[in-house]
């Protein structure tokens, strides 16, 4: 397991301008065919106000205060952001209230992610989804409220051409979307909950036979397969789609590719993890980086690890998505540390020919406002 030196993030962040990624990981790949977007998302937008630096969970009839606040767009913005800001060029669908916070949300992911929001809509009358996230001893607590959207009437060009899409999947739902995408020759990867059902029965999930990938997490993965061991579970998954990926929280993650029989396992990275939010969306998007880069698969697994243990040392979800300045300040301070496994160095390794020292930058980024709308000096 490698050892980092990164600085855990503290107290609330200063605003953000547009982000432009320092380094396109398809660079080489590259061609005037290529689809317009590397990767389409969609679903649910929320505003995410997040409380840091409490002492312990709230208890009930008293009052907490927080050392730390942060607000930024949730829910799906999270995998979109953390995307981005890989140097993927990303398509997000999606509703926005017409409120202030639909607004803020737009506007962050729009001029400050640079992300694609051609396919999203504001809803007149609709109210931004909210969720209050409240992060204590690694751990989080979250309240949310909204409501759904209006139905959306179905848009020529959506989805949109592009390399790859990760999709949502829920049991016993369909969405069209997806079948569509996987028809005209994108990757789609798939992402899961937990099944409130309680049934964990993978014929359950429709949409799972046009994905290329499964990530489920350990737990989920032995649950829809029966197998007592993650590894084993990550096997049985391939009869199902040919790629599965299995995290194995902090030991790592576990791989297996169908297509080459290829098998790939990385530890975690040790770090002091200050919220666990969004942690999930950051490993994603950064194996789909991998992925769409064509690294082999140990590297994409190391890569997507690196930027979810990133994550974790900042508050909240879109707030805590790596760029490559942070990872480029990863790498020059790990080689640093005294006694370093020579090994888990050359684990990533590949990263010498990515970043340089003119990424590095001050870290941690500051890219959000505790509070919204503050007036603009004269």
């Amino acid at each position: 397991m490698i050892a980092s030196t990164a600085p855990a993030g503290k107290g609330p962040a200063g605003k953000g301008s547009h982000r432009q990624s320092q380094v396109d990981p398809l660079a080489p790949l590259r061609t005037p065919d290529d689809p317009p977007w590397d990767v389409y998302l969609t679903g649910t937008v929320f505003l995410d106000i997040i409380f840091t630096g409490l002492d312990s969970a709230p208890v009930r009839g008293t009052e907490s205060w927080a050392r730390g606040m942060g607000s930024s767009p949730g829910g799906v913005a999270n995998m979109a952001t953390a995307l981005a800001r890989l140097g993927l060029r990303t398509s997000l669908a999606a509703a926005f209230g017409d409120d202030h916070y639909g607004d803020y949300c737009w506007d962050a992911l729009e001029h400050g992610e640079g992300i694609d929001l051609s396919p999203s809509r504001t809803v007149p009358g609709w109210h931004s989804p909210v969720t209050v996230s409240m992060a204590y001893e690694g751990e989080r607590t979250m309240v949310s409220h909204g409501h759904e959207p209006p139905p959306e009437e179905p848009a020529p060009e959506c989805p949109p051409r592009a390399r790859a899409a990760v999709a949502s999947l829920a049991p016993g739902v369909s969405a069209p979307w997806i079948a569509q995408a996987a028809s005209k020759g994108t990757r789609v990867f798939g992402d899961v909950g937990w099944d409130d059902t309680g049934a964990w029965d993978l014929a359950g999930l429709p949409d799972l036979r046009h994905c290329e990938a499964f990530l489920p997490n350990a737990e989920e993965a032995m649950r829809y397969t029966g197998a007592d061991c993650p590894r084993a579970a990550a096997h049985a998954l391939t009869e199902y789609v040919p790629l599965a990926v299995v995290t194995l929280g902090a030991d790592g993650a576990y791989a297996v590719d169908r297509r080459t029989g290829e098998t790939a396992e990385v530890p975690a990275i040790e770090v002091e993890a200050l919220d666990p939010t969004g942690a999930g969306d950051v490993f994603v998007a950064g194996f789909v980086t991998g992925t769409l880069a064509d690294w082999p698969l140990a590297d994409r697994l190391a890569f997507a690890g690196l930027t979810a243990a990133l994550s974790v040392q900042e508050f909240g979800g879109s707030l805590s998505a790596p760029g490559w300045s942070e990872i480029a300040a990863w790498w020059r301070r790990v080689q640093s540390v005294e006694g370093q496994s020579a090994v888990a160095l050359e684990r990533y390794g590949f990263l010498a020919d990515l970043v340089s020292e003119e990424l590095v930058r001050p870290w941690p980024l500051r890219r959000a406002v505790p509070t919204i709308g503050f007036r603009r000096s004269a």
